[in-house]
């Protein structure tokens, strides 16, 4: 399994735009093969910091993702209006919370 988690960070007058451009993605990603959890939610809108924690089955599910062409036009809008500061994790040992 694979987890990213981190930041998204924006101007604050594109907050809402991103913050809209995101929802309209939200459920296809979720819907997509491979697809655990999918979230983005805005931390400060003053600084314009998004967080973002998703999971993914594996690696090849996560490439799907960025590949599908769902993902190009966001991408070649965002690109060069973001700074993504997100970590990707290798999840070996999952288990319940209180164990």
């Amino acid at each position: 399994m694979i987890i990213l988690m981190g930041y998204v960070h924006l101007n604050p007058s594109d907050v809402n735009e991103f913050t809209a451009d995101v929802q309209a993605v939200v459920s296809s990603t979720r819907a997509e093969n491979g697809c655990l959890f999918y979230a983005f939610t805005l931390e400060d809108a003053r600084a314009g910091r998004m967080l973002t924690v998703q999971r993914w089955q594996d690696q090849e599910s996560l490439t799907a993702h960025v590949e599908r062409h769902e993902s190009a036009p966001f991408l070649k809008k965002w690109g060069n209006r973001m700074r993504m500061d997100i970590l990707k994790y290798d999840v070996s040992n999952e288990r319940s919370f209180m164990e």
